[in-house]
């Protein structure tokens, strides 16, 4: 993989690699009051991987990889999406093996609102096992929405600054590995 240089916006510095990003939960995780979050209310269970919430709403962790125009590397933002209680149970049962050749992809919606974009929350996605101990790839539905264009058209190393800004020295997780 290419390894991208770029001027930070907040230091000024010339940085080489662009971390990736990603969310710690659900965007719906937070609209549950965090004394109901406690683990004797049981309202909300959140793990690094998955989220269930009312035991009627479930949610994984997955990869949005975002190619940078004109290099081979990419941005990969770590996001949340919602599966079917029956995707779910289908992808706890598979965390950590490689899945079947075959399996999927799930239907899912997008669960967090990324900066610098319209409206995320509830774009349409497609959600591939990765073999390998890696989250799950999505892909989303092929629309005009500005974030499904730079997903398939790839998105310029100045626009994706513009909306990273400085985000890019706050505290981050590798959004790829599962934990």
């Amino acid at each position: 993989m290419e390894i991208v240089r770029y001027k930070c916006t907040t230091c000024g510095e010339e940085h080489e690699g662009l971390p990736d990003l990603s969310f710690a939960s659900p965007f719906h995780f937070g609209t549950v009051p965090e004394a109901e979050r406690a683990k004797r209310a049981k309202r909300a269970i959140l793990t690094s991987d998955t989220c269930v919430i009312d035991d009627g709403d479930f949610f994984v962790r997955v990869c949005l990889p975002i190619p940078i125009r004109g290099t081979q590397a990419e941005f990969v933002w770590g996001a949340w999406v919602s599966l079917s209680q029956t995707n779910f149970r289908r992808y706890v049962e598979m965390f950590k093996v490689d899945p079947p050749d075959g399996e999927g992809p799930y239907f899912g919606w997008f669960c967090n609102n990324l900066p610098g974009y319209p409206e995320t929350l509830n774009l349409k996605t497609q959600v591939y096992l990765q073999k390998g101990g890696k989250r799950p790839l999505i892909k989303l539905e092929p629309t005009d929405h500005p974030l499904s264009v730079h997903q398939r058209e790839g998105i310029p190393l100045s626009d994706l600054m513009g909306i990273l800004g400085d985000r890019l020295h706050e505290s981050v997780s590798c959004p790829r590995e599962a934990g």
